[in-house]
């Protein structure tokens, strides 16, 4: 399969999220996609970005990049869409994109997609299931097919997010991505696009 298009729209504020996304990306072009890598506007005020060092930084190596579009989720058969947790919910920057669908919404040009999530927090009990679960509300909204990787591989089961992929980045933020979660990202990436093509 080499034609189903992927979008994977993302908010991230220190980096994190930003390379779990380029890690997908890698794996959806391997399974064979056309893929769109795309963030999401930044909202905060500038003094909040300026008081974290790593905040500020992520955001001056990224000012440049492709700002993700309605026409992003329209052109695409799936879309993984990633924010870390903001109290155990999406981040406003994704949140706020995903408010603007709302003509594409009743145009159902939303429907019938492959979506699914991916996340970051500081700790491990940080909200990773319930910002998946709060993202993929405005997913069954849309009339799209929820793709959750499950257990359907056993590397499933060393990441133990059946819900979609998350990553612990520690108390100093700075944890690296290892292979546990490169497998899931790659096994997600593969399964989206995957389905996605069925669904077309």
């Amino acid at each position: 399969m080499t034609d189903v298009k992927l979008a994977i729209i993302y908010y991230s504020s220190t980096g994190t999220v930003h390379a779990m996304a380029q890690r997908l990306r890698e794996a959806g072009e391997k399974a064979g996609a056309e893929v769109r890598l795309r963030q999401v506007a930044e909202l905060a005020p500038q003094e909040a970005i300026a008081s974290n060092a790593a905040w500020s930084q992520h955001f001056d190596r990224t000012k440049d990049e492709p700002r993700a579009t309605a026409d992003d989720v329209v052109w695409a058969d799936a879309v993984l869409f990633g924010t870390p947790t903001r109290y155990g919910n999406v981040a406003s920057q994704l949140k706020q994109f995903l408010d603007t669908l709302g003509p594409q919404w009743a145009q159902g040009q939303l429907a019938n997609k492959a979506y699914a999530g991916f996340t970051a927090t500081m700790t491990e009990h940080g909200g990773q299931e319930s910002t998946l679960l709060a993202l993929y509300n405005t997913i069954y909204h849309f009339g799209g097919v929820v793709v959750a990787p499950g257990y359907t591989d056993p590397l499933k089961f060393a990441d133990g997010n059946p819900y979609g992929v998350s990553h612990v980045t520690g108390g100093s933020n700075d944890a690296p991505l290892t292979e546990v979660q490169f497998a899931a990202l790659d096994h997600l990436a593969r399964r989206v696009v995957n389905i996605g093509g069925k669904l077309r």
